[in-house]
């Protein structure tokens, strides 16, 4: 976890900072790692959506089979497959305790999910894939309060910009999902059309 090289090398292939602690070492080197990072120039359609759907994956940390998954779900959803997908994906567990600022990156998120330290109305849950609903509940358990992360957590530190889907009450430790995200509200680096038209071939 300490280790920042894996997420710096992964950051500087897909062209995005995954962590804080990746992002200096991204803007000092934002190109692809290996002795042809600088001089990767002309790259086939395939590789351009194959990189922009490694970028969504990187960025909500999960798996290849979870990620074709929630496409399948959002390609039955009527509207733009994309943005379905997008916001399906904003609604798990792990992602809303990033964005809610109780964690400093999504890998972190999910380690707080699995370890049961976070509550759904109430309840633990350990899923981090766990969607929420509008009015939905997130909270750290009464327990899991007094720890450093948690105490830090509560300072806002972590929630420079929490997005206008969550209300969060940091001394609470608490914060409720009011409503569906919209897609220019979720921040991710993407674009979903690319990842649809990837799936989609």
């Amino acid at each position: 976890m300490n280790n920042p090289r894996p997420k710096v090398r992964l950051s500087r292939a897909l062209g995005i900072p995954l962590t804080p602690k990746s992002v200096k070492y991204f803007e000092a080197r934002p190109y692809p790692p290996g002795e042809h990072g600088r001089s990767r120039k002309n790259e086939s359609d395939y590789k351009v959506r194959l990189r922009e759907k490694q970028r969504l994956r990187a960025q909500y940390n999960i798996r290849e089979a979870q990620l074709r998954n929630a496409f399948a779900k959002a390609a039955r959803h009527e509207g733009k497959t994309g943005e379905a997908l997008l916001v399906d994906l904003e609604r798990r567990l792990d992602a809303l305790v990033l964005r809610a600022g109780f964690a400093r990156t999504i890998y972190q998120a999910r380690q707080f999910v699995v370890h049961r330290h976070v509550t759904v109305n109430g309840r633990r849950v350990d899923r981090p894939s766990y969607r929420l609903r509008p009015g939905d509940v997130i909270a750290i358990h009464e327990r899991s309060r007094p720890m450093v992360p948690f105490q830090v957590a509560a300072t806002g530190v972590h929630a420079e910009a929490v997005p206008p889907y969550l209300d969060v009450r940091h001394d609470a430790f608490a914060a409720q999902l009011v409503r569906l995200p919209e897609r220019g509200e979720i921040p991710v680096v993407c674009d979903e059309q690319l990842v649809v038209e990837h799936y989609s071939r």
